[in-house]
């Protein structure tokens, strides 16, 4: 049983190790009076789900079943290593079984770091750093069971998907590389919106994007001072901060909206592994919630999953929601980019490029969100989507009117995707993250300090592509197994990445960091960050909301 908690390869065993899974559940069922059945290629993973807490915490990821029990579906994955398992271990969270066939073994998490644009993103300009946590491996298994679940149900991708390069394409495209140098007090983000800050008990960060909250900063810090956005501003921002206990100025930034997030040190490990996912289903017949975690009213059968291809109005911003609607376009989505007349995506201010990458292809509606008719219209459109994509603050839409539980329960067969920094429950719903600030959160940078004694960010926002992804593999199960609420936090996913086949303890992790840095090393394989060809700009903003008003039914 120790083998298996401690290399987090059950489904591998299953695949290679055919003679050892007899035993390991022939131990199950005298302990514990549950029956966890092996197949050939796959997992019962439901059965593994109603383990006891003392035997599922042995379990290397936290199932979140989308599918029924008795689902007969079995997605198919070709090859083996990081990747491969890490595709194994979604598929299998989401309630599907999964075949193991044999095949070319994946690139190693360190050569797949070095050639993602991540390991150039990260530390200094005179030494780029190796992550201790398989991160880029996670897309590259994300990308594989988004695959393998499109082939499992009939369909055949638009395009191609893109690889782990995606973690470096908004530097890429916007010439951001890693710092120069990081001091002793402050170490900032690549976009330059946000600093790791010393504390008097270990480090904070903050992301200030708006001018409004640099306004913010003498209020939250009790001080009769001007904060100027700038870099003299963070300067004597830090100042403020060195004598200063981290909680209680965590607290504070939430109260007020503003997104910060503490670098805790020594590291802190969960106890449980982190859980990716969220889901809630609603009931047709008496729209009632079935609550966490129950399986879709369907047979499971491939024959019941749709064959069209699904409608995605993508309510979302920045880079986290467009680019999971960008990865569902390569499913054959169509998406429907709804913005705000008040408050457009910030992005289109951003480098033109990277917002042409996520968002060519999208029929762009804008509406004024003042207009309660527009709102009505919104509503109706929102009962005809097949997929939502939210990513804000779940009391931003429910402000306005629109309400996902209301609109679930009259549609529960929608698939609702929400993103947020720390999930819906209360009071993280409230909090405000974005991605540098929410790898933080998850403990990147915490580990990174243990193991060089300076603090730094991971990446570039590193929580926004690999939340992305993750989301778009959420959205098109739920979209196969019936819809629902499925809710996403940046800080769980990141968490949940950093936490695959984590070692025990601080010695370890700094042996596989070593070991990781001498492959990369050796093969010299460290490459900048990279971006796909532009094949095709974005929409203007509101282009297509006359016709698609008049598409859907129009009531303004």
């Amino acid at each position: 049983m120790r083998y298996f908690q401690e290399k987090h390869e059950v489904v591998q065993a299953v695949h290679s190790d055919l003679e050892l899974v007899p035993c390991l559940f022939q131990c199950l069922r005298q302990c514990c009076k549950f029956v966890a059945d092996a197949m050939e290629g796959g997992i019962e993973w439901q059965a593994l789900a109603t383990l006891p807490v003392a035997f599922s915490s042995l379990l290397p990821l936290s199932p979140t079943i989308l599918f029924p029990a008795d689902v007969p579906v079995r997605c198919a994955l070709t090859g083996q290593g990081w990747a491969t398992d890490y595709a194994a271990l979604l598929l299998g969270s989401l309630g599907l079984k999964v075949a193991r066939l044999a095949g070319a073994e994946d690139m190693s998490p360190a050569q797949c770091w070095a050639a993602s644009g991540g390991m150039a993103l990260t530390g200094t300009a005179a030494l780029p750093l190796m992550a201790p946590w398989p991160l880029a491996s996670a897309v590259e298994g994300v990308a594989r069971a988004l695959q393998a679940l499109v082939a499992a149900s009939g369909r055949s991708l638009t395009w191609p998907l893109p690889d782990a390069r995606t973690l470096g394409e908004r530097a890429a495209l916007a010439g951001l590389s890693r710092p120069a140098v990081a001091t002793t007090t402050t170490m900032g983000t690549l976009g330059g919106a946000g600093r790791l800050l010393v504390t008097a008990d270990g480090a904070l960060a903050l992301s200030l994007p708006r001018t409004e909250d640099w306004a913010w900063l003498p209020a939250w810090l009790e001080v009769d001072v001007s904060f100027s956005a700038d870099d003299a501003g963070w300067q004597c921002l830090a100042q403020h901060l060195a004598g200063r206990a981290t909680g209680p100025l965590i607290e504070r930034a939430r109260l007020m909206g503003l997104a910060a997030a503490a670098a805790h040190f020594p590291p802190h490990v969960p106890d449980e592994p982190p859980c990716w996912l969220q889901v809630e289903h609603f009931d047709e017949a008496h729209g009632q919630d079935q609550g966490q975690g129950q399986g879709a009213a369907k047979d499971g059968q491939t024959a019941s999953w749709p064959r069209r291809a699904p409608l995605v109005v993508d309510l979302s911003a920045l880079w986290a929601g467009p680019l999971c609607s960008h990865l569902l376009q390569h499913a054959g989505a169509r998406v429907l980019k709804v913005e705000s007349r008040q408050r457009p995506d910030g992005a289109r201010l951003g480098p033109a490029p990277f917002f042409d990458l996520l968002n060519h292809g999208k029929e762009s509606v804008v509406l004024d969100f003042s207009c309660p008719e527009a709102l009505a219209w919104l509503r109706g459109l929102l009962l005809q989507a097949d997929i939502v994509i939210e990513a804000s603050r779940p009391r931003a839409l429910r402000q306005l009117g629109i309400v996902a539980e209301d609109i679930l329960r009259l549609r529960p067969q929608l698939t609702w995707l929400s993103i947020s920094g720390y999930g819906r429950s209360v009071p993280a719903a409230a909090w405000i993250a974005y991605g540098d600030d929410a790898g933080v959160a998850a403990g990147l940078s915490a580990d990174l300090f243990a193991l060089t004694g300076q603090w730094f960010f991971c990446a570039d926002a590193i929580a926004d592509p690999l939340t992305g992804w993750h989301a778009a593999l959420a959205a098109l199960a739920g979209f196969y197994s019936g819809g629902g609420l499925l809710s996403l936090s940046l800080v769980e996913v990141v968490r949940h990445c950093a936490q695959f086949r984590r070692p025990d303890d601080g010695a370890a992790l700094r042996d596989r960091w070593q070991q990781w840095q001498q492959q990369v090393g050796v093969s010299g394989s460290i490459m900048p960050p990279q971006a796909r060809p532009i094949v095709g700009q974005a929409r203007p903003a509101g282009a297509d909301t006359a016709r698609v008003l008049a598409e859907f039914g129009r009531s303004c």
